[in-house]
């Protein structure tokens, strides 16, 4: 997945050979289905939410999917499968190819700091799409944490009995369905500020869907 911020009008960094390859193949497919999947289960999810609330408010049925309980949690499950498998294949391939070595790594404290001071002065310069920079690069390590933190809390709804020592490491089923809610929430503000961020630099959105 890629993402820019506002671009510096003096680019400080090389741009990208042209038309090298930016987002390969694998990565473009698994990206899409992740953004399917995920979007049928936070809808599916608020669905869920609404037959049984934590808080005193309800999603809108316009923003659920399912119709009533029992559609919105074959939704759900529908989607955790693909969701599950497209991503574990990800991670694999993100490892084993060196991707997330190359895209991910290193990240240090000074980097983030630097470039998240340029970010809130909209003076942040990422001319070259290849590489990312390190505000970026944690907030795709945090979403990959918290995308496991959202499975294993998922897991510990769905079977309390069967997962029982999983859900006894999270609090109990009812804490369990907090740290559920929370972790989706955090990967809702995350896409919206993907989403936002690649609108405004449309050649990200064309190489992640063209490669270039």
């Amino acid at each position: 997945m890629s993402t820019t911020t506002l671009t510096d009008p003096a680019p400080t960094t090389v741009p990208a050979e042209s038309g090298a390859v930016l987002q390969p193949l694998w990565v473009r497919v698994m990206h899409w289905i992740n953004a399917a999947a995920m979007l049928a289960m936070i809808l599916s999810g608020w669905q869920i939410y609404n037959a049984a609330p934590l808080f005193d408010f309800q999603f809108s049925r316009a923003l659920t999917l399912g119709g009533w309980l029992g559609g919105g949690l074959l939704w759900h499950f529908a989607a955790m499968w693909v969701l599950v498998i497209n991503g574990l294949l990800y991670v694999i391939l993100g490892f084993a190819t060196g991707q997330f070595r190359h895209k991910l790594w290193p990240i240090t404290m000074s980097g983030v700091a630097s470039d998240l001071a340029q970010a809130i002065r909209l003076r942040l310069s990422h001319d070259d799409l290849s590489r990312y920079n390190a505000v970026q690069k944690v907030l795709y390590v945090g979403v990959l944490l918290v995308g496991l933190v959202s499975v294993a809390s998922g897991l510990a709804i769905w079977k309390p009995v069967q997962f029982h020592s999983l859900t006894a490491l999270l609090g109990g089923y009812d804490t369990a369905r907090y740290v559920h809610f929370f972790a989706m929430s955090a990967i809702v503000g995350f896409s919206a500020i993907h989403i936002v961020l690649a609108a405004l630099v449309p050649k990200a959105l064309r190489a992640m869907i063209i490669g270039r």
